[in-house]
Parts: structure tokens; sequence; C-alpha cells
């Protein structure tokens, strides 16, 4: 461009900033930023939301504030909400509310009125961090402000109260939402967790049917959290039922969803139930990954079935899928667990092979077990 006799301009940097933002080369968009200043170029609005938002996205939240700060508090440009909410939102994630609420005092200072977003990201730290009473204090904040909360306002405030464990307070707040039509899914997913986390499975239920009358349809997110949690109590026949009511509404289990619910069972000791589940999976066309796998060679190796969890190892590989570092630590790791220690050796020879490495722990026990059998020779 340079070279054609035409100088770049804000709008050229602007554009070649927010690429390079885009492309998370942030070293040289920050070059770009320092010599569109040193050419005496005066960064306009959509100049810093580009270098703003961009450095903010890829977790640059310092370098941000610090290059665009003299500009900010000069008053050269009027900031938009975009930029300081991306301020706002990065130094949150960082973890320093503090400097978010003193850009968001500026930017009311300096005639910039908070809006949805900027409620809704400190609203969604608050609730992240446990902090309630601020949480409320901030929604009361909102609407003084003339700010309606939306769902996901709501919902932040839902999260923060299943976290402490208070699903029955979550309840009456959702009571208070539906009439404006502000539950979704999601705060339905919430709380029905949270009343599983506590065995309260009846409760659970129950949100669940009442979910399905006021006509908002469950989602797999929904059927997985009670068909964990039943089969966690033991109550398998509950959890085929609600298996079979996913299907009659036309929601598809996907792998997620399989691998998901026999990983739980593995760790729950019901090994043959999961393998039951995965054979369902196959049946219904649903093609296994390593991490299916993993899931259930972890549990027949925790069952002291290496056996079965190397045969299983041999299927995998037939279908063309190939042991991962973990398939293979959890073989060692059963066979050790079995005192089957040459093949345990012949194992870790073949996982060195192909690159992997096992902890010191079980490489110092399968070393001192070959040693051994050298001896002996």
């Amino acid at each position: 461009m340079v070279e054609r006799g035409r100088e770049p301009d804000v709008v050229t940097y602007t554009i070649i900033i927010d690429g390079l933002c885009k492309m998370k080369k942030f070293d040289i968009a920050v070059q770009f930023w320092r010599d569109m200043k040193n050419k005496g170029f005066r960064p306009d609005n959509k100049a810093c939301a580009a270098l703003v938002v961009g450095l903010c996205d890829g977790g640059k939240v310092e370098l941000a504030y610090e290059l665009t700060v003299d500009v900010m508090k000069s008053g050269q440009v009027k900031f938009s909400t975009l930029i300081y909410n991306g301020l706002i939102s990065g130094f949150c994630r960082a973890g320093r509310v503090d400097k978010a609420k003193a850009i968001k005092s500026f930017m009311r200072r300096n005639g910039c009125e908070p809006d949805l977003v900027t409620y809704n990201v400190l609203l969604n730290y608050c609730c992240d961090e446990l902090m309630l009473e601020e949480a409320e204090e901030l929604m009361k904040k909102m609407e003084r402000s003339g700010i309606e909360p939306d769902v996901y306002s709501y919902n932040q405030l839902l999260k923060g109260l299943c976290k402490v464990n208070r699903p029955d307070k979550a309840c009456i707040l959702m009571n208070k939402m539906g009439p404006e039509g502000f539950c979704d899914v999601v705060s339905y997913n919430t709380i029905i967790k949270a009343f599983c986390k506590r065995s309260d499975l009846q409760r659970a239920y129950k949100l669940f049917v009442e979910m399905r009358q006021k006509g908002i349809p469950p989602d797999v997110v929904t059927f997985t959290i009670l068909i964990k949690a039943f089969l966690r109590e033991g109550s398998s026949t509950i959890a085929k039922k609600l298996l079979d009511q996913m299907t009659e509404i036309g929601l598809s289990p996907d792998r997620i969803f399989y691998t998901t619910i026999m990983d739980h069972l593995c760790k729950s000791g019901k090994v043959d139930m999961a393998h039951s589940l995965f054979c369902d999976m196959v049946e219904q066309g649903i093609s296994p990954d390593v991490i299916s796998y993993n899931a259930l060679i972890n549990g027949f190796c925790k069952s002291f079935r290496v056996s079965e969890a190397m045969h299983l190892c041999e299927e995998m590989e037939s279908r063309g899928y190939y042991p991962d570092e973990v398939t293979y630590k959890l073989i060692v790791g059963g066979l050790i667990a079995e005192k089957k220690l040459s093949v345990a050796c012949r194992v870790w020879g073949q996982m060195m092979e192909k690159g992997f490495t096992l902890d010191r722990a079980a490489s110092e026990i399968l070393i001192s077990a070959s040693s051994r059998e050298v001896t002996s020779t």
C-alpha cells in the first residue's frame, strides 16, 4: 500500500488490528496499534473497540487496558459500551472484579450508561464466586436504572443459589420468573441438578414433570442429569423409562450422552450395566470413540476384570480406533493391580513404541519386576 504511494489511515489500521486479533496474532496487532499512534493518527472508537475486544477475548485484558487507558481518560474518544463491557468482562475473567467495578463507575461518570450486558457480566462473576448478596443488589440497581433483567440474569441467580445448596430458594425465585416468561430449560436444569446432587430425586422428577406441563421441552442435558442420578441411587427401571421418554420426544442420545452415562456407571461399580449400555449404543448405529472405550476399559480394570478390558482394547483396534496414552495407562494399571506383571511389562513396551509414557510409580514397579525376572533366569 505504502509502495503505491498511499498511506494507511485509521480505518486501514483498524481492519488490520481486528484481523490480527481474530487470528490470535496479538503481538503483531499491538505493533500496528503503536505504529498507528507513533505516526500521529488518533484512534477512534472503532479502532479502540477492535483492539480491546480482540485482546480481552484472547485473555490479555491488562494489555488492552494499558494500551487504551490514556485514550479513555483523555476524553479524546468517547468509548462505547462495547469497549467498556469488553474490559469489564476481561477483568472479571481475570478475577479482578475491583478493576471491573472501577471501569463501570468510570463509564457512568463519562456519560456512558451501563447496559444489560454490563450487569450480566458482573452478575455472572458474583454468582460464580458465591457473592449472592452483591448479585441481588446488582439486580436491584438494574431495575432502578430502568434495565429489565432477562432470562440470563435470572439464571445466574439460580446458578448461585444452587451452588450454595439452596435449591428451595431457587424454586421460589423461578416461580416469580415464570409469569414474566423468564423460565427456560436452563433454569429447570440448574435446579433439577441441585436436587439430584442432594439426592432429592422426588423433587427433581417433579420439576421434570412440571417443565413439560408448562411447555418447556427438556433437552439432552435434562435427561443426562436425571438418568445419572437415578442410576446412582440404583433405580435402573426409572432410568430406562427416562431413556425411552427421551427417544419418544425425538431426542436422540448421542455418543457424548452414552459416554457420560457409561463413565458414571463404571465409577459407581456398575460395569455390566455400562457394558450393556455400550452395546445399545453400537446397536443404535452410534460409533463409540476412544473416550467411550476408555470409560468402559477403566470400569473393567477397576473391577479386576483386566482380561475383558484387553479384549475390548483389541475390539477397539479392529474397528479402526487406536488406543491412546490413557488406554495404555488404564490397562497397565489394571494388570499391576492383578499382579500380572509380565503381561504389564509387555504392554508397557508396546506403549513406549508408540511414544507414550507411564507415570513414575508404575514404571518403578515394572522395572523392579523386569529385574527380578532377569535375575531368576
